[in-house]
């Protein structure tokens, strides 16, 4: 093993291969990057690879943590996972501060989920009782109540349900205190691409583009979208927007949600003055690109909620894919083959599912069990499926 915060290397003909690592976690994320460092806490020795840390779904969030506002019927696994990741995040967060000497950038500002039309208010009224009848906290307000609360909303919006409970953070903010946090904890971050190498039905490290091996008894896959074969996951792409507030104008208080021309829409205020809009949804494998039809809608949604979004200075729009599951939950647990561990599949919900997940994988490595809450996202759950991992250990050869 190598010594704790040294990545040891050695050339080879075959490429570059590294000393036996405790864990190797591909994938540099929030979720890949808050379960290296748990991980770490442990005491093991935990080797990240990703060729472009952070420049996935993880950099381009809007951070929202909203388990009740974004609840589906028939999801329950997932709302209770989710609230109690969401019970759990200021304890995360202060966590992730005190390791890394950096703001998280979480902030506990509640939700506003407005309604413009007739048609709206009737299904937030279905939704909040279906809401209260699961005991969560939220309250309805009329129009002139949210404007209250939001003095900038439009004339139109005519109703509105409060959630005190889903708040928000900066995910770049929070990838950043997670990557010091990390490191202090002694992972090491190598920029590379890889592929998991197994042997005898067990896995025994990556491979690395080059050729070179880096060995490890444990593999943790979080790669997102890009999961692959090792998981049924798939792409979901979404374009966001970034605005620009006034210096000392925010026009928005806390994360503001809606429905407009049937399409969702949010708008989440940050302290610096940031306001990012999104987003959309979209089924169309990984051709993940931002075009001027989605960012149109994006803005002319947007300004339907809030008039004052037409001023705003535009910074950045930008298009990622997150990883969709077949039941919205997410794969977290041992793959299919001895040492794999999956932390994939979390949709919208990576962000406020980062903390329980990494706690989970820590989990997983330590020979502890998985929680009741995260036992239902075990990738069993799906079946066994033949993956290239299981082709390559019953003997099919190289990687195609």
């Amino acid at each position: 093993m190598p010594a704790k915060g040294v990545l040891v290397l050695v050339q080879s003909t075959t490429g570059v291969a590294a000393v036996a690592w405790d864990v190797v976690v591909v994938g540099g994320g929030v979720i890949g990057t808050a379960a290296a460092w748990r991980v770490a806490q442990r005491g093991m020795s935990v080797l990240q690879l990703d060729p472009a840390p952070g420049s996935g779904a993880s950099g381009v969030a809007a951070g929202m943590l909203a388990p009740v506002s974004e609840l589906h019927h028939g999801e329950q696994a997932l709302l209770q996972l989710s609230l109690d990741a969401a019970v759990r995040y200021p304890g995360y967060v202060a966590d992730i501060a005190a390791a890394s000497q950096l703001d998280p950038g979480y902030r506990d500002c509640g939700t506003l989920v407005v309604a413009l039309g007739a048609d709206d208010r009737a299904r937030q009224a279905d939704l909040r009782r279906t809401q209260q009848r699961l005991g969560l906290d939220v309250e309805a307000l009329t129009g002139r109540e949210c404007r209250r609360l939001e003095p900038l909303l439009d004339p139109a919006v005519s109703g509105g349900t409060l959630v005190r409970g889903d708040h928000q953070v900066d995910p770049r903010r929070l990838l950043t205190a997670l990557r010091a946090a990390a490191g202090a904890a002694g992972v090491e971050v190598l920029a590379a691409h890889g592929e998991v190498e197994v042997l005898d039905g067990r896995v025994r490290g990556v491979r690395l583009a080059d050729g070179g091996l880096v060995p490890s008894d444990w593999v943790v896959l979080a790669t997102g979208a890009h999961a692959g074969s090792h998981a049924p996951v798939r792409p979901v792409a979404g374009q966001i927007a970034r605005l620009r507030m006034p210096p000392g104008q925010h026009v928005l208080q806390r994360t503001v949600r809606g429905v407009v021309h049937d399409r969702d829409v949010y708008l989440v205020p940050r302290r610096d003055g940031e306001l990012v809009v999104g987003a959309t949804t979209e089924e169309r494998g990984f051709d993940a690109v931002t075009t001027a039809g989605g960012v149109y809608e994006l803005l002319r949604d947007a300004q339907a909620l809030l008039p004052a979004v037409g001023e705003l200075e535009f910074v950045e729009v930008a298009a990622r894919c997150r990883p969709g599951s077949p039941d919205n939950l997410p794969l977290i647990g041992e793959g299919d083959v001895a040492g794999l561990v999956l932390a994939t599949g979390h949709g919208r919900n990576g962000v406020l599912l980062s903390g329980v997940t990494a706690d989970a994988v820590a989990a997983v490595v330590s020979g502890a069990e998985l929680s009741a809450l995260v036992q239902p996202c075990r990738p069993d759950r799906f079946g066994p499926p033949r993956t290239a991992v299981a082709e390559r250990r019953e003997g099919a050869g190289a990687w195609t």
